[in-house]
C-alpha cells in the first residue's frame, strides 16, 4: 500500500568468444546488449529513478572509442538508454549491421563486456550526474575505469578520510564518487607496479602495456578498497582493458546471482531474472556468497575470490518480503508462509468467527501473502471440521455432516488498484482527495454491519496511504471490523543500506510509542534517550549502543499495535480498526536464509549502521520533537 523505494538494481555480462561466434549462433552480434536490455527490463521494480549502461570494446586500434556509456533519467530510461544505443545502428547498411568485424571496428557499444544500473535514490539527490555507471578515465586502457552498485556506505566520512590521506582531493561529496576514486588510485598504483616489473625485465612501450592489460590482477585491487567500508553493497565494475568484477559485501546485506558457460557470464541482483533471459535452471545459478568477488579477466578466465572475511550472515529479510521478484520458487514460499504465519493472530482479532469475516489483500505486492493466509485458514478450518464430526460421533446426521462440510473461508477481491497519485496535485485537501481514490472497491463483497474484513498487506510503514486511502474506502464497505494483516513485523528504525526509509518520524510504530510515553508521562525516557545517543556521537570509540531501542522498551508489540490502529482511525471511520504484524520469529521461521532485520529489531550489522540509527533520533528530536512540544 506504501511504496518502499529500493536503491538499485545491477547487471552484468561478459562474453567469453568473438561476437562473430554469436552472429553465427544466435544471428546477432548483438546477443549481449539484448540480452542486457531484459536484464535490466525485468529489474525495473528496483530502480525507476534512472538507468545507466556501460559497454567495453576489448579490440579497438588506438585513437578509437572502446568505453562507451549511456545513461537517462526517469522511469522509462531503461527505454531511452537502449533506444538512444541502438540509434547508432539506423542509418547502418543492412549488410554492415551484420557482419561483427565491421561492428567491432567501427561502431559504438559494440563490445564484449557491459554494465548496467538501475537507480532508487535514498539520498534526495538526482538528475543524471548522479547515474551510475560512473567512469573515470585514462590515456592508459588498464586504467580507465566504470562502476555501478546497488549500496549506501554508511562510514562515509572515514573513507572520505581515506581518500584524502593520500593526497588525493576528491571534487565531490558522494559514497559512489569516493568508492570511483578508491578503486582508481588502488587500479593506478597496481598499474604502476606491473609497469615498474616490466620495465626492469626489458619490456619497452607497447609492450609493457600488453603485458600489463595481459596480467593485471584486480584482486588485490578490491581487496584493499573493500576493507574501509562499512555498508551493504554489491559493485560492480570494468575496466578499459577488460578486466571485470563484481563484490559482495561481507554481511551480505546485499543480493547478487551469476550464471556462467562456455560462452558467457551474467550477474543480476535477482535469481529468477537470470533464469528467465537464460533460460536456465535454478541449480544453474549460483549466489555471491558474503565478502566474496567474481572476476573475469580480459583473457575471459572466470574465479571467485574472499576479498573480506565473512561477517555474521545478515542478508536483508526485505528483498524476500518486499523488493525481489515474487518468481523465485525460494521467495514465493517464503511469501507465503509469511501469510501462513499470522493466520493464529488473525483468527484470535476476529474472534474465530469464519463464518462472518471476508479474507483479500491489498494489491499488488500482498497477493503471494495472501494465498499463504488462504493456506493457513483452510487447513484450520479442515481441523476445525474433522473435529466437529468426531465429537458429534456415530450418531451423526446427514444433513449434520453436509451443513459442517459446507463450512467454507470467503475470500474476495475487496482492493482494486485503480489509478496513480498525479503529483500535479500537489497539496492540502485536494491531494488526499485523490489519494482516496487510488483504490476501489468490490461492492457488495461483504454484509454490511455483520462481516469483518480482514485485508494482508506486506508492510505498514508510514500509514499515511493506510489512512488517507485504504480505511476510508473499505469503509464505505460498512464492515463490523476491519483487520489489516502486515506480512513483516513493526516497521520501527531506519534503514542505512539502501532503502528510502531513513527518518524515525516517517514510521508510525516510531510514533505510536512516541505518544505512548507522552500519554504515560515519561517524556523524561525521551530526552534522556537523546542525550545518551547525543553523548556516543560526541565520544567516538568503544561500542556503539543503539539507544533509540529504549522508546520502545516499556511496550509490547500489542501495546504498539493498538496505538498504531487508533492513530489510523478517526471520526469518519465506523467500522472497528485492528493490526497484526508478523512477528520477528515468525520472519525468521520464513525466511532462514535472510536473518538482516535490523529496521524490525534495531539490531544492526555493523557499526555503521547503529551509528546512524542514533544520528537519525538526534535529528528528530532536534527538528521535530523539540519544536513541536517545547513551545
Amino acid at each position: 500500500m506504501e511504496t518502499v523505494k529500493h536503491e538499485c538494481g545491477v547487471a552484468m555480462i561478459r562474453l567469453l568468444k568473438p561476437l562473430e561466434y554469436y552472429q553465427d549462433r544466435y544471428g546477432s552480434w548483438m546477443y549481449a546488449l539484448n540480452r542486457l536490455y531484459l536484464l535490466m527490463e525485468k529489474q525495473h521494480n528496483r530502480g525507476q529513478e534512472g538507468a545507466g549502461l556501460a559497454c567495453v570494446k576489448l579490440e579497438a586500434n588506438p585513437g578509437d572509442e572502446y568505453m562507451f556509456r549511456e545513461r537517462a533519467t526517469g522511469t522509462g530510461a531503461i527505454t531511452e538508454i537502449f533506444d538512444n544505443v541502438y540509434r547508432h545502428y539506423k542509418e547502418i547498411p543492412a549488410a554492415c549491421l551484420k557482419d561483427p568485424v565491421y561492428a567491432k571496428a567501427h561502431l559504438p557499444f559494440a563490445g564484449e563486456l557491459y554494465i548496467g544500473h538501475l537507480r532508487y535514490s535514498t539520498t534526495g539527490k538526482s538528475g543524471l550526474s548522479y547515474i551510475h555507471p560512473f567512469l573515470r578515465r585514462s590515456n592508459w586502457r588498464a586504467r580507465n575505469l566504470a562502476i555501478c552498485g546497488n549500496f549506501n556506505m554508511t562510514n562515509i566520512h572515514s573513507i572520505f578520510q581515506d581518500i584524502t590521506s593520500t593526497g588525493q582531493h576528491p571534487r565531490r561529496y558522494a559514497d559512489t564518487y569516493f568508492i570511483l576514486e578508491q578503486l582508481g588510485h588502488s587500479l593506478d598504483r597496481e598499474a604502476e607496479r606491473l609497469f615498474r616489473k616490466y620495465e626492469s625485465e626489458g619490456l619497452k612501450n607497447t609492450e609493457i602495456t600488453r603485458a600489463i592489460e595481459e596480467s593485471i590482477d584486480l584482486t588485490n585491487v578490491i581487496r584493499k578498497a573493500a576493507a574501509t567500508w562499512d555498508g551493504g553493497y554489491i559493485i560492480c565494475g570494468a575496466t578499459g582493458s577488460g578486466e571485470a568484477f563484481s563484490v559482495r559485501d561481507p554481511w551480505g546485506i546485499r543480493t547478487a546471482f551469476y550464471y556462467a558457460n562456455d560462452e558467457i557470464v551474467v550477474l543480476a541482483s535477482e535469481r529468477p531474472v537470470i533464469q528467465t533471459v537464460m533460460n536456465v535452471g535454478t541449480s544453474d545459478i549460483k549466489e555471491l556468497q558474503r565478502g566474496e568477488a567474481l572476476f573475469v579477466s580480459r583473457a575471459g578466465r572466470i574465479k571467485t575470490e574472499q576479498i573480506l572475511e565473512p561477517r555474521p550472515l545478515s542478508a536483508c529479510s526485505f528483498e524476500r518480503i518486499y523488493f525481489s521478484r515474487g518468481s523465485d520458487i525460494d521467495i514465493y514460499r517464503e511469501r507465503k508462509k509469511l501469510g501462513k504465519n499470522a493466520v493464529g493472530a488473525i483468527l484470535e482479532k476476529i474472534g474465530h468467527d469464519l463464518e462472518h469475516s471476508v479474507f483479500s489483500f491489498i494489491p499488488n505486492t500482498a497477493e503471494v501473502a495472501y494465498y499463504g493466509m488462504l493456506e493457513g485458514l483452510h487447513a484450520y478450518l479442515d481441523e476445525l471440521k474433522t473435529k466437529q464430526i468426531v465429537e458429534k460421533g456415530s450418531s451423526i446426521s446427514n444433513e449434520e455432516v453436509k451443513k459442517i462440510l459446507l463450512q467454507r473461508i470467503r475470500s474476495e477481491k475487496v482492493a482494486i488498484k485503480d489509478i496513480k497519485l498525479r503529483t500535479f496535485i500537489a497539496e492540502g485537501n485536494s491531494r488526499n482527495d485523490l489519494a482516496a481514490h487510488v483504490y476501489d472497491i468490490t461492492y457488495g463483497s461483504i454484509v454490511a454491519a455483520e462481516d469483518n474484513l480482514v485485508v494482508i498487506d506486506d508492510s505498514i510503514v508510514r500509514g499515511t496511504t493506510l489512512k488517507q486511502s485504504i480505511i476510508s474506502i473499505l469503509d464505505r464497505l460498512h464492515p463490523k471490523k476491519i483487520v489489516f494483516v502486515s506480512s513483516s513485523p513493526q516497521i520501527r528504525y531506519p534503514d542505512c543500506y539502501g532503502i528510502d526509509m531513513s527518518s524515525m518520524d516517517e514510521f508510525i510504530a516510531f510514533k505510536a510509542a512516541i505518544e505512548l510515553l507522552r500519554e504515560k508521562k515519561q517524556e523524561d525516557l525521551i530526552t534522556d534517550t537523546y542525550h545518551k545517543a547525543k553523548k556516543q556521537q560526541l565520544h567516538t570509540g568503544g561500542t556503539i549502543i543503539n539507544y533509540v531501542k529504549n522508546i520502545y522498551a516499556p511496550f509490547t508489540d500489542e501495546d504498539i499495535s493498538k496505538k498504531m490502529a487508533e492513530m489510523l482511525s478517526g471520526p469518519d471511520i465506523h467500522a472497528e480498526i485492528e493490526l497484526v504484524f508478523q512477528t520477528v520469529e515468525g520472519l525468521h521461521a520464513a525466511c532462514p536464509d535472510h536473518p538482516g532485520d535490523w529496521y524490525f529489531s534495531g539490531d544492526y550489522p555493523t557499526p555503521g549502521g547503529t551509528g546512524m540509527v542514533n544520528r537519525a533520533f538526534i535529528s528528530y528530536m532536534e527538528e521535530t520533537y523539540f519544536k513541536q512540544y517545547n513551545k
